[in-house]
């Protein structure tokens, strides 16, 4: 495609790759592939349009030689010459013409090439494709140094195959329509979930999503200045606060308010499916159910707060917080009721959640985070999607807990999302511009906090014995003569009854 630009354009037309600044590697956005190919599908269109003007000149040119055909015997420069110059200029608008189809044909193919690629790459990725390759086990090695877990890469190509050979060990049906699935939606575990967790049955109901009820515990008010860091320490907060909580910031923009829901990250070390939804049970909502109960339980929270019918919101999560605020953005229920405009995710598996075309996210990820990769698949390469791989080495501070790992430290993403805020990437500077036109310049805000409680799992029927069957019974035998009767009733009722007299 770069060798087919229009002759003398000044030179060739080239597609750039992920971008990298400083420490940060950074897909997606208008400087991502996607959008690049997008805009050179609205210039192929162009060039179409062109080539169609161009062929109305061609063939009005075409006419005007024709017309000149009577003069060629006069004098030569009002006869031959004219004829001659008037041909030279159709086959020159000729040349231009085919010139420019042939880069909109050749711009088309590549975009086709290029998706092909990408669907193979996909499907070989969840077959465990690139596992082997030197450049994957080379950088294992290293992040294997500074923490004994796998990273985000290696945790990605990993993760989709088992979830579907564990989906095809249980039911080779239900693997088949997972796979069917996979393959439309390159993914895995968001649709192997669901199918798992159904096979397993009774087992398996403390994964099951419950509704949760939502009770309204504190307001305050707090200083606000609506960046990536400021948003993620948020986070740390409301994490920090207890079990269950999620926090809902009013913001007031230049006289119209805009709300933050900031979800925490996975709690653990309670009854797993217990009442808290954010314990791991949580996890196989938000992956597998769409967040059905906690989308529900944020409604009722923004409700409770004021928020009115279509006012802006912005949705911030760590971790497993992140899956829920991107399960906001896809879900109809909730968009018919708020305004989602931005979602901001940090260390969380987002990889098969489509948000709505007009949301905006930012996905912050460690190379070093084997959580990001537990979906089994890449986010998206989209123009209201960049995705910034935090790439600094990272190690478990002295005397701190291993946890997840290093790489999953909230405290290294907000560090991260300070370098976000400075860069000028394109994207980034994109993404961070809705953000900003979203929340302002910050300020005074006030912060209302809400606790989640999943209902209890509803009491095992009593299992049931089997039922006696009656054992049959002979008919009583009448009473012999020589067996005395035992009462008078009885001696009554062994007297035969006076038959009628026939007449």
């Amino acid at each position: 495609m770069a060798d087919v630009t229009p002759s003398g354009s000044g030179g060739p037309i080239g597609l750039t790759g992920p971008a990298v600044d400083g420490g940060l590697e950074i897909r997606g956005g208008v400087g991502g592939i996607t959008f690049q190919l997008e805009e050179l599908m609205m210039g192929a269109g162009r060039l179409d349009a062109l080539a169609d003007e161009l062929a109305s000149v061609e063939a009005e040119v075409h006419r005007i030689w024709g017309d000149l055909g009577a003069y060629q015997k006069d004098s030569r420069p009002s006869g031959t010459e004219a004829l001659l110059s008037v041909g030279e200029a159709r086959w020159s608008v000729q040349a231009v013409r085919e010139e420019l189809q042939d880069i909109s044909k050749h711009v088309r193919a590549s975009k086709q090439d290029y998706e092909a690629a990408e669907a193979r790459a996909g499907f070989a990725r969840g077959l465990g494709g690139g596992l082997t390759s030197p450049g994957t086990i080379g950088r294992q090695a290293v992040d294997l140094r500074l923490g004994l877990v796998p990273n985000r890469e290696v945790t990605e190509l990993v993760a989709g195959p088992l979830a579907m050979a564990a989906l095809l060990a249980l039911s080779p049906e239900r693997f088949f329509i997972a796979l069917g699935v996979d393959l439309a939606a390159r993914r895995h575990i968001s649709a192997a979930v669901p199918l798992l967790t159904g096979l397993l049955g009774r087992s398996a109901a403390t994964l099951q999503p419950r509704p949760v009820t939502v009770d309204r515990r504190e307001s305050l008010p707090i200083g606000f200045d609506g960046s990536p860091a400021a948003l993620l320490e948020r986070a740390r907060i409301i994490g920090e606060r207890g079990d269950g909580y999620v926090e809902v910031i009013e913001v007031d923009n230049g006289g119209q308010k805009a709300y933050v829901v900031v979800i925490p990250g996975t709690q653990a070390g309670g009854d797993l499916g217990g009442a808290n939804p954010f314990d791991e049970a949580g996890i196989s909502e938000g992956l597998g159910h769409r967040s059905d109960e906690v989308n529900a339980g944020v409604v009722e929270a923004l409700r409770a707060t004021g928020a009115e019918r279509g006012a802006p919101v912005v949705a911030v999560g760590y971790s497993q917080g992140g899956i829920h605020a991107m399960n906001l953005a896809a879900d109809e229920l909730f968009l018919n009721d708020y305004d989602m405009k931005y979602v901001l995710t940090a260390g969380s598996p987002v990889g098969g959640i489509v948000p709505a075309a007009d949301v905006t996210s930012l996905h912050l990820e460690h190379r070093q985070d084997w959580v990001p990769g537990t979906d089994g698949t890449p986010n998206p390469d989209a123009k209201n999607r960049v995705t910034v791989t935090l790439g600094g080495p990272v190690t478990t501070p002295d005397g701190g807990e291993f946890g997840l790992g290093p790489g999953h430290r909230l405290s290294n993403y907000t560090a991260g999302a300070r370098l976000v805020a400075e860069s000028d990437d394109p994207s980034l500077m994109a993404s961070t511009a809705v953000l900003g036109g979203v929340l302002g310049a910050g300020g005074t805000a006030k912060a209302i906090r809400f606790a989640l409680t999943r209902a209890k799992l509803p009491d095992a029927a009593p299992v049931r014995g089997p039922v006696p069957t009656p054992t049959p019974q002979a008919a009583p035998s009448p009473p012999s003569s020589q067996q005395p009767l035992s009462s008078p009733q009885e001696r009554r009722d062994a007297t035969p009854s006076p038959q009628p007299t026939q007449r």
